[in-house]
């Protein structure tokens, strides 16, 4: 399959994507608009300008102008309860695990949907799995599979959210409308607060979980001019800069199939890039975006996967790393560094000593004058036992039920030395967390780029007198038998200190390795070569595919259908 702007088709993965110099993009600004009682966002053009509201009456179409648009949401009660569920087969911290797992999911022959209403969520196709019936069908035999960590989010409801807008003094209950201006530039306070100015147009639309969103479409080199000074920085040196902008425009197009589910194309946070719209922008990455305007990385006549982050800590990692799913060969382990010579066949990080050889290096590295390059970090144990039930918790796992993790023991790495599986003790049993999933669950790792010390607290209290030592024991009777020795007290584990390098995943550029190859004098095409090698910088044409669905092969899965329902399972 291969994204085609705007409309999701699917089209066989021959057929390229025909791509315009300036596609629009679609971008969840406000995503869970209506999840607090008191949410509003007040609207308003430029001098000079009108927003224009367009919206639906019976089914006819209709327009009205203003000044100044308020947009509420409220509750209107239902006539009768209606039950909201879906089975969710798996939760992750990413979009890329989930899209994977939705992959294998859907290779054992069900249907599938990514969803994210707060963590990322894999969900068995709502259309598919209707009934109340199909679901439970459809979860006994997940169970008995030993699929056990799925499980029906379910709820009742007795009132249906309502948005609203408000304009020239008539109140408009609408579940979709669209808003623009003339010049397309509106300025938008969220519940009272400043303004601020974006770019393009706007609708206000339902998503999947029972709240509203409010999309952004602009234009992609509009868009960046409020991502790129916020993802890499307005101090940073302007090659730096430049190759932000490539990277960011790359990683945009790439990612378009993230909210399929909610029908707009990317969010404005951290789970895609920060995006601000047109009131921080910057200078410099004005002129960094037309430097490079138009262009994208590619490989092999696809656009990379433009993965980047903050600090890697003094290597980069593969894909497969942090993520679930196939490597790239372009996102490969590459040294930050200049100076410092390491080689991974002879002495790979996925040794433990070796790991820490490396870790305890702190200079001559591209990253090393920053604050997140190397760090130690430590949490006790009912520290680490709440974060670790928060996370179970959300994922109603059965695990769930602990209450207390009694050890922590890293038991496996990758080459490049992040973490891969991290073996977690507890008083209900042991269980595994699995890559990037081990920062969703523990607290104080700023990354997988870390190993372990653990801490102990001495198990004898000074204060405590029926406790001696030899030199304060009374002096026994001549004829007394000989009393024990009294052994030191094992140490008690009271916790751990976590001991990394890096910020974030750790994939692709760094970010802040890219500013001391930027000071150093190296142009944008040379950042992105060192880091993404084998690529090539090529302007948006239609001979480029955004992204190709890999496809994974079917699996066939036996089940045993029911007298009065489909098969649990839909079968391809």
């Amino acid at each position: 399959m291969v994204i085609a702007l705007g409309i999701w088709t699917v089209i066989p993965a021959s057929t390229l994507a025909q791509t315009p110099l300036n596609p629009e993009i679609q971008i969840g600004l406000i995503q869970r608009f209506g999840e607090e009682d008191n949410d509003e966002l007040v609207l308003t053009p430029l001098s000079g300008d009108t927003l224009t509201v367009n919206f639906e009456t019976g089914g006819e179409p209709q327009t009205l102008t203003t000044q100044e648009l308020t947009l509420e949401v409220g509750s209107a009660p239902l006539a009768q309860p209606i039950l909201q569920e879906w089975v969710v087969l798996s939760s992750h911290r990413s979009f890329e695990s989930a899209e994977e797992s939705a992959n294998q999911w859907q290779a054992k022959g069900i249907a599938t949907e990514v969803a994210q209403p707060s963590s990322w969520q894999v969900w068995a196709k709502r259309e598919d799995y209707n009934t109340p019936l199909l679901r439970r069908l459809l979860l006994e035999s997940l169970h008995e599979a030993g699929h056990t960590n799925t499980f029906i989010d379910s709820r009742v409801l007795t009132e249906a959210p309502q948005a609203a807008f408000i304009a020239n003094g008539y109140r408009y209950n609408r579940h979709v409308f669209r808003i623009t201006s003339a010049n397309r530039r509106v300025q938008i306070a969220e519940n009272s607060g400043a303004k601020k100015l974006f770019g393009g147009d706007f609708k206000l639309q339902p998503n999947a979980y029972g709240t509203y969103t409010l999309v952004n479409q602009v234009p992609i080199e509009l868009y960046l001019r409020g991502v790129v000074p916020h993802e890499i920085g307005p101090s940073a040196p302007q090659t730096a800069v430049e190759a932000q902008a490539v990277l960011a425009r790359t990683y945009a197009l790439r990612n378009l199939r993230r909210f399929v589910i909610d029908n707009y194309e990317l969010c404005a946070d951290t789970q895609c890039q920060v995006y601000r719209g047109l009131s921080g922008t910057v200078p410099r990455a004005d002129r960094a975006i037309a430097t490079t305007q138009g262009q994208v990385l590619t490989y092999d006549g696809e656009l990379i996967d433009a993965l980047y982050s903050s600090t890697t800590g003094g290597i980069t990692a593969r894909f497969s790393d942090v993520w679930n799913g196939p490597d790239r060969p372009y996102l490969q382990p590459v040294l930050d560094s200049l100076a410092v010579t390491w080689d991974l066949a002879a002495r790979p990080l996925s040794d433990e000593n070796h790991f820490r050889a490396f870790i305890n290096q702190q200079g001559r590295f591209n990253e090393d004058d920053w604050p997140t390059f190397r760090w130690q970090r430590s949490g006790t144990l009912e520290e680490i036992t709440a974060g670790v039930k928060e996370y179970l918790t959300n994922r109603q796992n059965p695990m769930a039920s602990l209450t207390r993790v009694t050890g922590l023991t890293v038991t496996e790495r990758a080459k490049a030395g992040r973490v891969q599986t991290l073996l977690v003790n507890t008083d209900i049993g042991d269980f595994e967390l699995h890559k990037n999933e081990v920062v969703s669950a523990l607290l104080p790792p700023r990354s997988q780029f870390f190993y372990l010390e653990p801490l102990y607290e001495d198990s004898a209290d000074p204060e405590d007198p029926q406790e001696t030592t030899a030199n304060t024991a009374p002096t026994a009777p001549d004829n007394a038998a000989p009393s024990p020795t009294t052994q030191p007290a094992a140490p008690v584990l009271k916790g751990y200190t976590f001991v990394g390098g890096g910020f974030g995943h750790g994939v692709g550029m760094s970010q802040t390795g890219s500013y001391r190859l930027g000071e150093s004098g190296w142009p944008y095409q040379r950042i992105l070569q060192f880091y993404y090698p084998n690529t090539q910088l090529l302007p948006l044409s239609n001979d480029i595919v955004f992204w190709t669905d890999p496809e994974p092969p079917a699996e066939t899965v036996e089940t045993e259908p029911s007298a009065t329902a489909e098969p649990a399972f839909s079968l391809p």
